[in-house]
């Protein structure tokens, strides 16, 4: 099985995922990156992440040159932001050039995950969700326990 993580990570808690899905799929993995990165700290980040989820906000992003045909699964990855996944991988899910494939979402946030995975499989139309995991606050965690929890779902993707 080819297996590819696209993910979007502001804070490195999404990145720390698909690093680790990497080594255990030996998967692709691509990041999507806004073209204006602006980093936002504290409670400005709150703000501003929320409004841009609130207001449905498509940033412009950078091209991910993943050929998304030569892949079996493909793993989407996003931060919650106001119970939804980040604009930027709404940006990046709106041409709809993923379809008819198999699918598994994870989404990484601090408190809840509210809605974002319910409205992740809802910008998939024609795809087949297999496996969707939720991971909180994952970089402050324990390691040992995040990774044994990656284990534990990538047996699910097999």
């Amino acid at each position: 099985m080819k297996a590819v993580v696209i993910y979007y990570s502001y804070e490195g808690n999404c990145a720390l995922i698909a690093e680790i899905l990497k080594t255990a799929l030996s998967a692709d993995v691509f990041e999507i990156k806004t073209l204006n990165e602006k980093k936002r700290t504290g409670f400005f980040l709150y703000l501003w992440g929320g409004a841009q989820a609130i207001f449905h906000k498509k940033p412009a992003i950078h091209p991910v040159s993943a050929d998304l045909n030569a892949y079996d699964l493909i793993i989407l990855g996003s931060p919650v932001w106001a119970g939804s996944p980040t604009p930027a991988i709404v940006s990046f899910l709106a041409d709809g050039k993923i379809s008819g494939k198999k699918l598994a979402l994870f989404c990484c946030h601090g408190g809840g995950m509210g809605k974002a995975l319910a409205k992740l499989k809802a910008l998939l139309p024609g795809n087949t969700i297999i496996s969707e995991a939720d991971f909180k606050y994952p970089a402050k965690g324990d390691r040992a326990a995040l990774k044994q929890k990656i284990d534990e779902w990538v047996k699910t993707l097999k």
